[in-house]
């Protein structure tokens, strides 16, 4: 009964599939897999806005949206109506091409990147033997598409915005991209469903995630930072920083194009937040062996609603950084550790072999020093220097 449960998504996608005339079945599994995509995501994204302002009128002490539905809840349509019907403006000497194929060009290597990300047990729309090289390559399409918002705007202030945002997005790439090396390494495969096999061994009643290693949570938490930084979420969301620059690359966006780079901005968080459940966490696997009974997608779909609401609070609670104090971040602090954490992978895997009394334990320790002196010798370089005074609140009588 629970396998049944657990892969009805699947048996129904086949059972449609066998409706087809035999010629039309490939195409007909295809559009079968791009649906879903285009359904649940943007969906997602949906939900995810009303409960972002919800969840941050409360952390400001507000109530946020509370007049459109019940409770607020039809917020969303309420703007995605505006969106539609609010005029579109181009400034006359815009670059009318690019600037109109801009926003397309940001959505389409996003709604490619959730092609090879596994949702559930058998649920992955393309399994290709290079799926997570398949994802960065295509995720790296967002910086032409800033770039072509920004200088197709003709607008010294959107042209700024986008050198500044993809000055951001490329340096927080690399850390990014190297922090996901060590899973290749141990996996010992470029495929996002083997990544999740390797995942599925159990020690007793504990799933072999690779966040519960050291360099597995090392890893784990840059590439959340660099997942942070490339999705524009707080603390790193200086490109648009309306105190200093309006609204970045999007000042001269209105209407529904303007909206298409809100989506596109959201559904490469959740891209980048199901790469993390894929590499670290497990995918679609529950954490103990004896969970394995709830269905596959739930725990996928929890794991990313759990994702959401931590960038939500962390909106909510963490100031913007300044440019200077990102980019010294991502070179001086994140790229070092990205190559160390990737020696402390090597390092676990070539003591895999120890068999005496206290040998995890040895393990863990000497991946630990490894990874532990490091970050307090680089954090004393970068920060050590810096004389910070005790703040004083004043209040006004």
């Amino acid at each position: 009964m629970f396998e049944a449960i657990d892969q009805i998504f699947v048996a129904l996608k086949h059972w449609v599939v066998g409706q087809f005339p035999a010629a039309w079945q490939p195409l007909g599994s295809v559009f079968l897999s791009i649906i879903p995509i285009l359904a649940v995501f943007p969906l997602l994204f949906a939900i995810t806005t009303i409960v972002e302002r919800k969840t941050l009128g409360r952390i400001q002490n507000r109530l946020g949206p509370n007049r459109v539905g019940p409770f607020g809840l039809l917020q969303p349509v309420a703007d995605g109506l505006k969106s539609l019907t609010k005029e579109d403006i181009v400034p006359y000497a815009a670059d009318q091409v690019v600037h109109f194929l801009a926003p397309i060009a940001l959505i389409v290597p996003v709604l490619l990147a959730f092609s090879v990300l596994p949702v559930g047990r058998n649920m992955v729309p393309i399994d290709l033997d290079a799926g997570l090289l398949f994802f960065f390559a295509v995720g790296a399409g967002s910086e032409l598409a800033v770039f072509m918002a920004g200088w197709s705007s003709r607008n010294k202030y959107s042209l700024l915005g986008a050198m500044r945002a993809i000055a951001q997005m490329v340096s927080y790439e690399l850390p990014l991209i190297l922090s996901s090396v060590t899973v290749v390494m141990l996996v010992g495969s470029l495929s996002t469903v083997k990544i999740v096999e390797a995942q599925g061994e159990a020690y007793g009643w504990l799933l072999k995630w690779h966040v519960f290693t050291p360099w597995g949570l090392a890893g784990f938490l840059l590439f959340m930072i660099a997942a942070a930084a490339e999705s524009n979420r707080t603390p790193f969301d200086i490109p648009e920083g309306e105190s200093e620059i309006i609204a970045g690359y999007l000042v001269e966006y209105s209407g529904f194009k303007f909206a298409l780079f809100f989506l596109g901005e959201y559904l490469g968080l959740f891209a980048v937040s199901s790469l993390a459940i894929t590499l670290f966490l497990g995918g679609w696997h529950a954490p103990f062996s004896f969970l394995e009974w709830i269905p596959s997608y739930l725990w996928f779909f929890g794991k990313l609603s759990a994702f959401i609401m931590l960038f939500i609070w962390l909106r909510g609670t963490l100031p913007r950084l300044r440019m200077d104090q990102l980019m010294n971040l991502a070179w001086k602090f994140m790229l070092p550790m990205c190559l160390i954490n990737i020696v402390v992978a090597a390092m676990w895997h070539f003591t895999a072999h120890w068999q005496f009394a206290g040998a995890v334990l040895c393990r863990w320790l000497l991946c630990g020093v490894a990874i532990g002196v490091p970050y307090l010798w680089l954090g004393d370089a970068l920060f050590g220097e810096k004389k910070l005074a005790k703040r004083t609140y004043r209040f006004a009588d």
